[in-house]
């Protein structure tokens, strides 16, 4: 019995040690959301602003970490325009959770600036990716959620 008991023991304190670090990660864990906007749609645009703001409120309030991304390319992209129909919502949102940034397509922006001949100008809160979709991609691959609102 005596055999037993010291291997029961050493048994679990080897368990312990494997999981404990499980279970530190998982006490640490930062969510990670990217969410995509491709309509030029006022609607489309507020309720992704919607869903980040709600996301980051829901972690906020249960005293978690969470990182989200809203990528804004093609015609989404008038969604951090300077003219941009929630200019005022993206800003207050900026302002308000720091858990929230926004990317703009820099192969959109390119061909915006183009078409109008001159440079397209941004919100000031707008963080330029050379390709959007290229970024959620990678953001995918490393493990983030993906939400089309």
């Amino acid at each position: 019995m005596t055999r037993f008991t010291g291997l029961a023991a050493a048994f679990i304190l080897a368990l312990t040690a494997f999981l404990s670090p499980i279970s530190a990660q998982a006490g640490n864990m930062v969510h990670k959301v990217v969410m995509h906007v491709d309509d030029s749609d006022e609607g489309r645009m507020n309720l992704a602003l919607n869903n980040a703001s709600n996301v980051a409120s829901h972690y906020l309030e249960k005293g978690e970490e969470v990182q989200i991304e809203i990528v804004a390319y093609g015609p989404g992209l008038k969604m951090l325009t300077a003219d941009s129909p929630v200019a005022g919502r993206v800003k207050s949102i900026s302002e308000n959770f720091e858990q929230v940034s926004f990317k703009g397509c820099g192969n959109t922006h390119a061909k915006m600036s183009k078409k109008a001949g001159k440079d397209v100008a941004m919100l000031s809160q707008t963080q330029m990716v050379p390709a959007g979709v290229v970024h959620l991609m990678e953001r995918q691959e490393q493990g983030w959620t993906y939400i089309r609102p």
